[in-house]
């Protein structure tokens, strides 16, 4: 990684990194991808079961006045 600055302890072995912002940017924007694939996966190997749209505003609406 360009422009990485590493901070060893002292016996010379690595324990943090320094990156530049932008590069930090990336890492963390596909590691959140990564974790979107991997809720995306789990979801997809569960059963589903699928339920009119109607009912579904109804279970919402009611949800939501529940918790007022």
């Amino acid at each position: 990684m360009s422009g990485t600055t590493f901070i060893i302890d002292e016996k010379g072995k690595r324990h943090s990194a320094i990156v530049p912002i932008k590069k930090y940017e990336q890492l963390l924007e596909k590691s959140e991808e990564l974790d979107d694939i991997r809720a995306y996966d789990k979801a997809m190997r569960r059963k589903q079961e699928f339920i009119p749209l109607e009912e579904a505003l109804k279970e919402l609406e009611n949800n939501r006045k529940k918790k007022k």
